[in-house]
C-alpha cells in the first residue's frame, strides 16, 4: 500500500519527477548557453524592474507625506476669512471654534508680504506672520525646530523668528538686524510711501522645508497689527484639526460656531494642484517602470520557446514513456515561473535594502560625483525620505508574479502539443 502511494505522488501534478525535470532544463550546460543567457537577463529584468518599483513608489509615498507634514505643521487646515467686515472679534471668534469638537486650535493671524534685507545681498521676498508667543508654542513643527535662540517671551522681545535658510541668504545671525520694508506703508500728501523698520532677529527655525524656511518670518501679533496698519483686527484665522482629513465633517460645525459670514478654504484647496500634480506623477511612474518587468516577462517566452525547440526530442521521449500532455505542460510552466519567482524575490530583497538605506547611498553617490543630489532648493525637502506600504509592495508582487506566469502558457502549451511522432520521425 505504502509503495502504491510513493508511485501516485511521484507521479500526480507537480510531483517530484515534473520538478526534477524543470529544474535540469534551467540548469547551464555547454551547448544550452544562449537559453541560459536569456533567462539570467530575464531574471535580472524582473529583479530590477521590481526593485525599482518598490523603490520609486516608497520614495514618493515618503515625499508626499513629509511634504503633507510640513505644509500642515506651518499652515491651518482650516482657513477662516472674513466674509465682510474685518475680523476686530477675533478673540472671541477663536474661543468659540475651539469650542468645536475635533478642532485642535484656532490662531489669530496678520499677515503680509515684505521685502527681507540683511548684511549681504539686495535682500529678498519674505511673508511676515504676526501671531502671539503663546499661538507660536501651538506650531509644534516651527516651536519645536528652533536651532538658535528661543520664543521664550516673544511677545514682548521686539523682535522676529526667521528661517534658517533666510538667516544664511541675507547673512544674519542671532541677534543681528532685519529690515523689512511693506509697500503698503504710510499715506502721505504725496502719495503712499513704503513702511521701512529693522527688528532684532531673536530665534532662528528651520523646519526642513526649505521654501518655509526661505521665506517665512514670524512677527509679534501686536506688532503685526501696527506695522500692517491693522490694529485692533486679525486678518484671518488658521485652525487645526485632531485629523485633517476630518476637514469635511468639521467645517459645517466651524461655520456654525462662527456665527457670522465666513469664508472657509481647507488645505486640499489650498494645495490642490500640487498634490494632484504629486499623484499624476506618481501614477504615471508606476505604469512607466511596469514596462521593465514586463518586458522581462516577454525574455522568459523567448526563453522558454528556445529551450522548447531545442528539447523536442526530449519531450517526444517523455511522451513515449507515458508522460501526459499535462505533465509536460506543468514542467515548462515550473521551469519559466522559477525565473519570475527567484527574480521577483529578489527584487523584493533588494528593494528593502535600498529603501532602507536610500539617504546613506544619496550621500554617497553625491561623494563619488562630487554633484548634489536631491537639492532642497527643488526638492523642498532636506533629504531623501523613503517609506514602504505593505499594499502597495503586496500589489507589485501580485503584478510582477501574474506577468510571470502569463509569459510561460505559450511555451509550456506549445510544449504539451508537441506530437512525438513528428519529433522523433527523422530520428
Amino acid at each position: 500500500m505504502s509503495e502504491a502511494a510513493a508511485r501516485s505522488a511521484s507521479a500526480g501534478p507537480f510531483s517530484m519527477f515534473e520538478r526534477m525535470v524543470a529544474w535540469r532544463y534551467l540548469r547551464s550546460r555547454r551547448k544550452e548557453t544562449v537559453i541560459s543567457v536569456i533567462a539570467s537577463i530575464s531574471f535580472l529584468g524582473i529583479m530590477l524592474g521590481v526593485a525599482t518599483l518598490i523603490v520609486v513608489m516608497a520614495v514618493m509615498n515618503r515625499f508626499r507625506a513629509e511634504l503633507l507634514t510640513r505644509i500642515l505643521g506651518v499652515n491651518g487646515h482650516l482657513i477662516v476669512s472674513p466674509a465682510d467686515l474685518p475680523l476686530e472679534d477675533y478673540a472671541e471668534l477663536a474661543t468659540r471654534i475651539n469650542g468645536v469638537a475635533g478642532v485642535k486650535y484656532a490662531i489669530p493671524l496678520v499677515e503680509g508680504q515684505v521685502l527681507a534685507r540683511g548684511n549681504v545681498g539686495s535682500g529678498s521676498g519674505a511673508l511676515v506672520r504676526g501671531i502671539s508667543g503663546g499661538d507660536l508654542g501651538k506650531v509644534a513643527l516651527v516651536a519645536g525646530n528652533i536651532k538658535q535662540g528661543s520664543i521664550a517671551g516673544f511677545d514682548t522681545a521686539g523682535g522676529v523668528a526667521i528661517g534658517k535658510r533666510m538667516a544664511t541668504n541675507l547673512g544674519l545671525a542671532l541677534g543681528d538686524t532685519i529690515t523689512l520694508i511693506s509697500p503698503d506703508g504710510d499715506v502721505t500728501p504725496f502719495g503712499t510711501t513704503p513702511r521701512l523698520k529693522a527688528y532684532p532677529v531673536t530665534a532662528i527655525f528651520e523646519v526642513g522645508m526649505s521654501e518655509y524656511d526661505a521665506s517665512i518670518i514670524y512677527m509679534p501679533f501686536s506688532e503685526a497689527q501696527l506695522y500692517f496698519n491693522s490694529e485692533g483686527k486679525a486678518q484671518n484665522l488658521e485652525v487645526y484639526l485632531d485629523n485633517p482629513d476630518d476637514v469635511d465633517a468639521i467645517s459645517p460645525k466651524v461655520e456654525e460656531a462662527a456665527q457670522q459670514q465666513i469664508y472657509l478654504t481647507d488645505w486640499r484647496q489650498r494645495n490642490q494642484g500640487f498634490f494632484s500634480a504629486l499623484q499624476v506623477q506618481r501614477n504615471v511612474m508606476f505604469m512607466i517602470l511596469t514596462m521593465i518587468v514586463l518586458v522581462a516577462a516577454l525574455n522568459i517566452i523567448s526563453g522558454l520557446v528556445m529551450l522548447v525547440k531545442d528539447k523536442g526530442h526530449d519531450i517526444a521521449i517523455l511522451r513515449t514513456m507515458g508522460a501526459s500532455r499535462g505533465a509536460i505542460l506543468r514542467i515548462f510552466l515550473m521551469a519559466g515561473a522559477a525565473i519570475g519567482v527567484a527574480g521577483t524575490i529578489a527584487g523584493v530583497l533588494a528593494g528593502v535594502f535600498i529603501c532602507l538605506n536610500v539617504e546613506r547611498i544619496r550621500q554617497f553617490f553625491s561623494w563619488m560625483t562630487g554633484k548634489v543630489l536631491f537639492n532642497p532648493e527643488l526638492y523642498f525637502l532636506n533629504q531623501l525620505p523613503a517609506r514602504m506600504e505593505f499594499g502597495e509592495t503586496v500589489s507589485v508582487i501580485v503584478m510582477a508574479l501574474v506577468l510571470s506566469f502569463l509569459a510561460t502558457l505559450f511555451p509550456a502549451w506549445q510544449a504539451a502539443r508537441l506530437d512525438p511522432v513528428e519529433a522523433l520521425r527523422y530520428e
